[in-house]
C-alpha cells in the first residue's frame, strides 16, 4: 500500500511540474498584452492543478508516517526490475517462459536461460513450473575433488554431448578429464605459468594471506579444487554453455555461481584475498564491460589482496594501447607481468599473465 501511495505522489508531482513548465513556456513565447502583464491561467489548467493539489493533500493526510519504519525495511520492499536487455530478445524470452503451468519445466525452456544471460537479460524466476532434477539419491561430498564424477547424476538433455568421453573428445582442455585436471596450476613450464606454490610464496613475501578467493569464469572449478587442498575457500563463477560446468563443480563438492561476466560480483566490498580471471576473460569482451569488471574486482578485494589475470588473450598492439593502460588505472602494484606470443597466431596475438596487488590504503 505504501509503495502505491508513493507512486501516485510521484506521478502527481511530475504532472504538476509538466503543467507548470507548459504555463511557463506559453508565457515566454506569447507576447504579454500591455494592458494585462499577468494574464490568468486558463480555466482547464486551473481545474487540473486544483485537482492534483487536492489529491496530494488527501494522500499526504492519509499516508502513514514512516518515522517508525526502518529505512532498510523500506528498501527491501522494492522489487528489482527485469533487465532492460530482455525486450531486445522476445523470441528467447518467449521460449524461456513457454511451459505448461504446474508441470515440469520443459528442456527447451530451460535451455533458453544461457542465451538470455549471455545477452544481458536476467529474467525473473519462472512461476508455476517445476525444475527438473536427477532421480539419483544424493551422496556425501567427495573427499577428493579430483575423483571421477558419476555421469548418471548429470542432466544431459540440454547438451549435444551426453558423456564425458564425448566432451573430452571434442576438447580435452574443457575440464572434464579429471586425471589431467590434477596437474593444473601446479607446475612451471613457461613464464606465463603461476603455480600455486609460487602464488603462496609471493603472498608470504608481500606479508599477505590467502584465505578466501573468487575464480571468474572457472569452468569446472579446478582452481577451487586445487586451492581447497591448501585450506583456501574459492568460489567459482561459471556458465553451462555447451557442457554441464555448474553441475560438475557441485558434484566435486565445490560452490559454483551461475552468473555471467557482466553481472556485479555477488560479494560484499573488501572481503576477498584473491580474485583470478581465467580464459573466459579475454579480448572478445567489450572494453567498457571489462573496465566495469576490473573495478568490481577492486571493490571486492581487501587492501593487500591479489588480482591474478591468467593467460589473457589479445593482440599485441591492443595490449600496449588498450589493456595495459586499463589495468594500470587500477593503481595496483605490479608483482608479475609476463607476455608470451600465441603459437601459430597470424594476427600478432599474445598471452598476458599478470599478478597485481591492491594497495593497503589509498
Amino acid at each position: 500500500m505504501g509503495m502505491s501511495l508513493n507512486l501516485v505522489l510521484l506521478v502527481a508531482m511530475v504532472a504538476t511540474n509538466i503543467l507548470s513548465l507548459y504555463h511557463l513556456s506559453t508565457t515566454i513565447t506569447t507576447p504579454k498584452p500591455p494592458t494585462n502583464p499577468n494574464p490568468p491561467l486558463p480555466d482547464h489548467l486551473l481545474h487540473q492543478l486544483q485537482t492534483i493539489r487536492a489529491t496530494i493533500t488527501h494522500l499526504t493526510r492519509h499516508h502513514p508516517t514512516t518515522s517508525t519504519i526502518p529505512s532498510e525495511l523500506l528498501l527491501y520492499t522494492q522489487l528489482s526490475p527485469i533487465a532492460s536487455a530482455c525486450h531486445h530478445h522476445p523470441h528467447l524470452l518467449h521460449q524461456y517462459m513457454n511451459y505448461t503451468p504446474f508441470s515440469p519445466c520443459p528442456p527447451p525452456s530451460s535451455a533458453a536461460a544461457e542465451p538470455l544471460i549471455l545477452r544481458g537479460c536476467h529474467p525473473l524466476p519462472r512461476r508455476r513450473c517445476f525444475s527438473v532434477t536427477s532421480n539419483k539419491q544424493p551422496f556425501s561430498l567427495p573427499t577428493n575433488s579430483f575423483s571421477p564424477v558419476p555421469e548418471s547424476f548429470i542432466l544431459w538433455q540440454n547438451y549435444k554431448c551426453k558423456t564425458f568421453h564425448c566432451l573430452n573428445h571434442l576438447n580435452p582442455d574443457l575440464g572434464f578429464n579429471f586425471h589431467n585436471e590434477k596437474t593444473k596450476f601446479l607446475s612451471y613450464k613457461t613464464n606465463l605459468d603461476l603455480p600455486i606454490s609460487q602464488l603462496f610464496d609471493i603472498a608470504k613475501s608481500s606479508k599477505t594471506v590467502i584465505r578466501l578467493g573468487l575464480d571468474i569464469g572457472g569452468g569446472t572449478a579446478t582452481f577451487a579444487a586445487q586451492m581447497k587442498q591448501q585450506n583456501v575457500t574459492v568460489i567459482t563463477t561459471t556458465l553451462s554453455i555447451g557442457a554441464p560446468y555448474n553441475q560438475v563443480a557441485a558434484l566435486r563438492g565445490l560452490v559454483a555461481l551461475h552468473v555471467p561476466l557482466q553481472q556485479r560480483l555477488p560479494v560484499f566490498d573488501g572481503v576477498l584475498d584473491l580474485v583470478r580471471c581465467g580464459h573466459a576473460v579475454n579480448r572478445w569482451i567489450p572494453v567498457q564491460s571489462m573496465e566495469f569488471l576490473f573495478y568490481d574486482v577492486d571493490r571486492v578485494l581487501r587492501g593487500g589482496g591479489l588480482f591474478w589475470v591468467d593467460r589473457f588473450l589479445c593482440k599485441g598492439v591492443d595490449l600496449d594501447e588498450v589493456y595495459r593502460p586499463l589495468i594500470e588505472r587500477l593503481g595496483f602494484k605490479m608483482v608479475k607481468w609476463a607476455v608470451g606470443k600465441k603459437i601459430g597466431s597470424k594476427n600478432g596475438e599474445v598471452y598476458l599473465t599478470a599478478l597485481l596487488q591492491k594497495p593497503v590504503s589509498r
